[in-house]
């Protein structure tokens, strides 16, 4: 077992930040979609997958808070019984929880609200659905602009021997 210090405890609500703050807003996020596509197959059936699509395009902010939750468990040695982790590492490791937590939750509730929309204006025009993905699509930059400076802060901090 690995002995904790104040790093590994740091390392550990960073890890539980990112998955925590980006899965809220994910969960939000299609819980709104899921009741507009609903809506929407009510009216028209054939609205089933295009609505399930939609609903599904907010999961990548939680899988990215995910992702980085792994790595920071896996970087600090909380999982396998690797070296303790200092506290300028543990800090980094916070840091990079929020990056990827804080992000995803804004952009997966901007996403949500984009993606029912979309569902809306599918079910008038189907034309519509191309337009309404690529919308939908562009709030997750910001998601990934913090999955990519969490990765960053693994990388250069932690693994660097912070």
């Amino acid at each position: 077992m690995v002995e904790i210090t104040l790093g590994t405890a740091l390392a550990a609500v960073g890890a539980g930040i990112a998955i925590a703050f980006a899965g809220f807003g994910s969960a939000i996020a299609q819980g709104n979609v899921a009741a507009a596509s609903v809506g929407a197959v009510a009216e028209k059936p054939e609205m089933f997958a295009r609505g399930i699509i939609f609903t599904a395009l907010p999961e990548t902010q939680a899988i990215y808070g995910f992702l980085i939750g792994i790595l920071v468990i896996v970087f600090s040695g909380i999982l396998g019984g690797g070296k303790a982790l200092g506290t300028t590492g543990g800090i980094i490791a916070l840091s990079a929880g929020l990056a990827i937590g804080v992000a995803g939750f804004g952009s997966a509730i901007a996403q949500g609200n984009v993606a029912a929309g979309s569902v809306g204006a599918v079910t008038e025009n189907p034309e519509m659905f191309a337009r309404g993905i690529i919308f939908t699509a562009l709030p997750e930059t910001q998601a990934i602009y913090g999955f990519l400076i969490a990765i960053l802060l693994l990388v250069g901090g932690v693994m660097g021997g912070g």
